[in-house]
């Protein structure tokens, strides 16, 4: 692993100091249409943890630090939100409370994965890493420079602007406090409990499932299986993620229900998770397809995302794991 020397960690510390400053003294100065509402401010703490997400991607060399503040920031801009609204919208109070179980969900899943140790990144980081530094540009490999360059613009600054937006129906329902809960904010409600239980039901089988695999390997004995395809991994490949993008999709009925209207700036967060989801995972199954030949079986066998119980090759398959 690259270590970043004394000169190095005095650059990247004098860098965000630099820019906390900018930040704090240019940002209020800034016009634009969320200018005094509290969604505004969520939006320079959202500028703030980039820039120390990056910083710190940079001082561990670890670029899972967006990862780790994924699961914590939605509630955290809820939050803001609703102290501004007094406590007093049940809109926003539900969405606050949602958000926080869902991150609560997500960070104990990180944790039990040891997901906040500093030997943690993700393995994804490090493929595209590897890959990114393999290219070339006008003949020069791009190495180390290269990944940063992603870092900056994707990883760091692009994501955390990504989880702001996402969570941005919230502004909506602040905008309308004064709309009462409706019959779309329960069927909202309803549907997000049900889609964070299928989520969580996922995590543990794939927890059980992970566990023991790793348990047969410090003990010597074979692996039957390499990868999960039993339980909710039957129906799809990716039940997790199916359900991790249908909450946020009905997070922004909220957004509806107190508007009015049916399309709004806050549904590009959700719509772009899907196509960040879309990429992704399919990044995630070509490293699965790298180390695990039959899981192209399992691919054929099992939709990515949309169960499909009425598809004759899941019938039909089955998976030759050796």
């Amino acid at each position: 692993m690259i270590r970043v020397g004394p000169a190095g960690v005095a650059g990247v510390v004098a860098i965000g100091v630099v820019a906390a400053v900018l930040a704090a003294t240019v940002y209020p100065d800034i016009d634009h249409p969320l200018v005094g509402t509290p969604y505004g401010l969520a939006l320079g703490v959202c500028a703030a943890l980039s820039v120390l997400s990056w910083m710190a991607s940079i001082l561990t060399r670890d670029a899972s630090w967006v990862d780790r503040l994924w699961s914590i920031v939605p509630a955290l801009y809820c939050g803001i939100v609703l102290a501004d609204a007094g406590f007093g919208s049940a809109r926003i109070t539900v969405m606050t409370a949602l958000a926080c179980l869902w991150g609560g969900r997500l960070t104990f899943n990180l944790i039990r994965r040891a997901g906040w140790r500093a030997d943690s990144e993700d393995y994804r980081w490090t493929y595209l890493r590897e890959l990114i530094g393999q290219q070339r540009f006008l003949g020069v490999r791009l190495g180390e420079a290269g990944f940063q360059a992603f870092n900056v613009l994707f990883v760091s600054f692009g994501q955390m602007l990504l989880v702001w937006w996402f969570t941005s129906p919230v502004h909506q329902a602040w905008v309308h406090a004064d709309e009462p809960f409706g019959w779309l904010d329960y069927v909202a409600t309803g549907a997000f409990v049900t889609l964070l239980a299928i989520e969580i039901v996922a995590d543990q089988q794939m927890w059980r499932f992970q566990q023991d695999k790793q348990r047969r390997i410090a003990a010597g004995e074979p692996v039957a299986k390499p990868f999960l395809d039993t339980g909710l991994f039957r129906w799809c490949r990716h039940p997790n993620c199916t359900a991790e993008q249908g909450m946020w999709l009905v997070f922004y009925l909220y957004a509806v229900s107190a508007s009015g209207d049916l399309w709004h700036w806050t549904a590009g967060g959700c719509l772009v998770l899907l196509l960040l989801f879309a990429v992704s995972t399919r990044l995630t199954e070509r490293i699965s397809a790298s180390r695990y030949p039959s899981y192209r079986q399992y691919q054929a066998a099992a939709p990515m995302f949309i169960p499909n119980p009425l598809n004759p090759r899941r019938r039909r398959s089955r998976v030759a794991y050796f």
